[in-house]
């Protein structure tokens, strides 16, 4: 994929820094990122842990502030927003999937992925939501609660209630990291097949290089910095 025009961009950051801490205590965590994802694509950041890859997720999803550069998301300024606007620009627009589920454990399957719609102000929440648990193989587990659900049911309701919404961009931190392998996989499958499905622009945070290389791109991240970046293209023809 070769758009470089500014407004096909999902993400467009440049020069961001993020210094937790102040004085002799402060934290150098990102050095100077420049990044742009068109709309779209699937990218991964790839990193060891302290690399600062899930640091620039914080900051290009919403959740953490940058200390110094911008940071565009699906058009939105995020530095010229205070905290009540940016979490109205998130809404709708960035669709998040943890490592942990962090679903609720007293709402059910459903009540998890219709209820954030809901507040979000969409009319048709419970009936979307329904549609989205189907779409990812969970229609006969709708009105079970967390507890009664497997790890990889989880993380399915999970990646239902992050394209509820109908994001332009979704986040994957560390999906399959509480999962086994044959778990993480037929989720990894599934994510991917949802994501094509809605059109969303997929970032994949992770330290496994076999999960990287599913995307479309790498973005290797190392001591707050980007070091290294490939495409698909480049890796089969290295291959």
């Amino acid at each position: 994929m070769t758009l470089q025009n500014a407004a096909d961009m999902v993400v467009d950051a440049a020069r961001v820094t993020l210094t937790l801490g102040q004085g002799d205590g402060a934290t150098e965590i990102l050095r100077g990122i420049d990044l742009k994802v068109p709309g779209g694509e699937s990218l991964a950041l790839l990193g060891a842990s302290g690399s600062g890859k899930s640091s620039l997720m914080a900051v290009l999803s919403g959740l953490e502030r940058a200390t110094g550069g911008s940071v565009r998301v699906a058009g939105m300024d995020f530095g010229a927003l205070d905290e009540d606007s940016l979490a109205r620009a998130r809404r709708g627009r960035v669709g998040i999937v943890l490592q942990a589920f962090h679903l609720l454990p007293t709402m059910t399957a459903l009540e998890n992925v219709a209820v954030p719609m809901e507040l979000a102000g969409i009319d048709d929440a419970f009936e979307r939501g329904r549609a989205e648990l189907a779409a990812v193989g969970l229609r006969h587990r709708t009105d079970h609660y967390p507890t009664q659900l497997s790890g990889g049911e989880q993380q399915r309701v999970a990646i239902a209630r992050a394209l509820g919404p109908r994001p332009q961009l979704l986040f994957a931190d560390e999906p399959t990291g509480n999962l086994d392998a044959a778990t993480g996989a037929s989720v990894m499958d599934l994510l991917f097949e949802r994501r094509a499905a809605t059109g969303a622009t997929l970032i994949v945070i992770t330290h496994d290089p076999s999960l990287a290389a599913r995307c479309d791109r790498v973005v290797e991240l190392a001591d707050g910095r980007i070091v290294a970046e490939r495409r698909r293209a480049e890796r089969v023809g290295a291959a």
